[in-house]
């Protein structure tokens, strides 16, 4: 069992709304109290709008309007642009001066073989490029590249974000109709059957439509009309605005044609999601190998240019630069670094969007220290909280012991990043082995009920006869709460349907919160709402059976798609360190680069080239492909907690070869 303080926070069960949702005040009573930071913000969003403000009247952002209003962003599009502009100077400059370094080492070979040329071949004598300007030529094309880039990432940002939106509603909303499908059984009207929706989060772009729909009938007066506004503002135009101006024509027509559509769309769109998961598998294969060509063909081609550059001693002389002496080899070597980081983290965005939203678990921490400690070894967001401790100790350590920057950080990453990996995999083995037991629990119970036992005593013979394993002392827990019916100041109503309706919802959002599972969210977490509607327990339990079957296949068929990528994944990383580790001990040694460099009569200048340094900078790329590599694969297999394990494995492993070969 994993307790009342660890459990997913995706969702909230149905009826359960925070103390802000109940009353529309805050749980805190500075909550809306200005901070110190949203001043800043605010100031700065100010300084930014003056001078970048302008840009949301061009033409060219007409489109770039029209896809915010779909969006749906907090800001307003004027801030929106005008933070685009200023990270856009931001990145000009980021990568100018970089660029400024590198092509000022290599400038003066580029002028002189270009005046050669121009000698050679010009009629007449043509004066040569100053190497001063054509380097700063160089860096300015990169900069205004970078910011010409930036400025399509934040337009292209808002057609991603209106396309991730519709991508929830479109993936919740099947759910959300088989739920609607189940309340229509009963006799609840069709304000309240949305309203039951809308308040539960695991229904997540539909719920939100919905709540959306909600307010827009407070304010007109009519659910109509809120149907008909969200209709025509969602991103979703081929499947929730035909659902939502079908579903108002059909309340209008009464409650049989009501439940007959429902009934209908729901098949339907169960149906058309099945074949969008189908098709999603099958681009699985096609991204694995985007990745292997985003990851590992750069890594190689920075390990070859390494390599090659050993030979070219204008790399390896030192350049003056405001931050310091560096060499422009060093930092073409650790900028791409940060390149291959950044394709490890949209690695993981990517993986994570091709996860479905109801398959994803987000644990929360307890808000006591001691809840924390408790649950270290059971929540892996208390162990992500705890890990801290033990890395910042290793850190400590091993920079008492001298040993260099790089080192450190890593160790001090695997010690953090392990631990957590391993409570994370231990409580998803867990989450599993629930997942079965309520499976079991839903077919044990619908058994029951179908030979008309009322829902307490199908429970309690459920708990009773059925081995139950990892989930049966919290549907003992349940079978007691629902055999209780006592009012807000203790005492017994006996058959009061009110109150037994009551305390029947609260025991079920009790067992939720403790199995602590999206399954058993989207299953057994809506039963009290079909029940409260007036559906009978055996119609209930004969749609959560089908529904749980459908789940069950999902997760089996998600899990072994997504193995490709863990595959994937670690086998770039151990293509990569192989052929880094290869290098190290096959050239860059002294007097085997003298050899290879006396093979391709290249001089080498051992002065200016440190075969130490050069190996230890390949050490660093490759251990840049083993966080990369590893949150890929991480991710694929069980989200950012994955991420960190595989992570950490791989980037032990890698400092263990490289230890072993005397590189570190």
């Amino acid at each position: 069992m994993s307790g009342g303080h660890d459990r997913p926070s995706g969702y909230r069960p149905p009826g359960r709304r925070g103390r802000r949702e109940r009353d529309g005040t805050a749980a805190d009573d500075g909550a809306d109290r200005p901070r110190p930071w949203r001043l800043r913000r605010a100031e700065v969003d100010r300084i930014v709008r003056a001078l970048f403000a302008r840009h949301a009247d061009d033409r060219r952002h007409d489109v770039d309007r029209r896809r915010y209003r779909g969006a749906a962003l907090s800001t307003g599009f004027e801030t929106y642009l005008a933070r685009t502009y200023a990270f856009s100077w931001l990145a000009c400059f980021a990568a100018a001066v970089p660029a400024w370094l590198v092509a000022g080492a290599v400038a003066p070979d580029i002028s002189a073989a270009v005046d050669a040329l121009l000698r050679a071949r010009a009629p007449v004598s043509v004066p040569a490029v100053p190497p001063t300007p054509l380097a700063a030529g160089a860096a300015v094309v990169v900069g205004l590249f970078a910011k010409r880039t930036a400025v399509w990432a934040g337009c292209r940002y808002l057609r991603w974000h209106v396309s991730a939106r519709r991508t929830r509603i479109e993936r919740t909303l099947p759910g959300a109709v088989r739920y609607l499908d189940t309340l229509a059984s009963g006799s609840d009207d069709a304000r309240t059957m949305v309203a039951k929706v809308a308040e539960n989060d695991t229904y997540g772009g539909a719920a939100v439509s919905f709540r959306k729909a909600l307010n827009a009938a407070r304010l007109t007066g009519s659910l109509d009309a809120g149907l008909r506004r969200v209709a025509r503002d969602t991103p979703s135009r081929d499947l929730l605005a035909p659902f939502l101006l079908k579903f108002r024509r059909h309340v209008s027509r009464g409650d049989e044609a009501l439940a007959e559509y429902l009934h209908t769309e729901s098949r339907l769109l169960a149906h058309r999601q099945e074949h969008a998961r189908t098709r999603a598998r099958r681009y699985l294969k096609p991204v694995a190998e985007l990745f292997v060509l985003a990851l590992v063909v750069p890594a190689l081609l920075v390990v070859a240019v390494t390599v090659a550059s050993v030979f070219i001693s204008s790399l390896s002389r030192p350049v003056a630069t405001p931050l310091g002496v560096v060499a422009p080899r060093a930092v073409a070597v650790y900028t791409s670094v940060g390149f291959l980081l950044a394709v490890g983290l949209v690695g993981i965005a990517a993986t994570g969007a091709l996860r479905p939203v109801d398959a994803r678990t987000t644990h929360r921490r307890p808000e006591t220290l001691r809840g924390v400690l408790a649950s270290t070894g059971s929540n892996p967001a208390s162990a992500s909280l705890v890990a801290v401790v033990p890395a910042v100790g290793v850190a400590a350590l091993l920079a008492y012991a001298g040993h260099t920057l790089v080192d450190v950080s890593l160790l001090a990453y695997v010690a953090y990043a392990l631990p957590v990996g391993v409570v994370a995999a231990r409580r998803g083995r867990i989450d599993d082995a629930k997942d079965r037991r309520v499976a079991d629990f839903v077919y044990a119970v619908a058994a029951h009920a179908s030979v008309g036992r009322p829902l307490p005593d199908a429970v309690e013979a459920a708990a009773r006869e059925t081995d139950l394993g990892a989930v049966s002392g919290d549907v003992a827990d349940l079978a007691f709460n629902l055999s209780v019916t006592t009012t807000a100041d203790g005492n017994t109503t006996g058959h009061d349907p009110a109150a037994s309706g009551g305390v029947r919802a609260a025991a079920l959002d009790r067992f939720v919160e403790r199995v602590g599972t999206p399954l058993a969210a989207r299953t057994v977490g809506l039963v009290g709402g079909a029940l409260d509607a007036g559906s009978t327990v055996d119609a209930v339990f004969e749609t959560l059976q089908v529904e749980v079957d459908r789940l069950t296949h999902e997760k089996r068929a998600l899990r072994a798609a997504m193995r490709r990528y863990v595959v994937v994944g670690w086998v770039a990383a151990l293509a990569v360190a192989g052929v880094v580790a290869a290098i190290n001990v096959g050239v860059m040694r002294g007097d085997r680069l003298l050899a290879v460099a006396a093979a391709l009569d290249v001089p080498v200048d051992l002065e200016l080239v440190h075969p130490e340094l050069e190996r230890f900078r390949l050490y660093v790329v490759a251990q840049a492909t083993m966080l990369a590599s590893g949150w890929f694969a991480g991710a694929a297999a069980r989200g950012r907690y994955g991420a960190l394990f595989h992570s950490g494995l791989l980037v032990a492993a890698c400092h263990v070869g490289f230890l072993a070969a005397g590189v570190v």
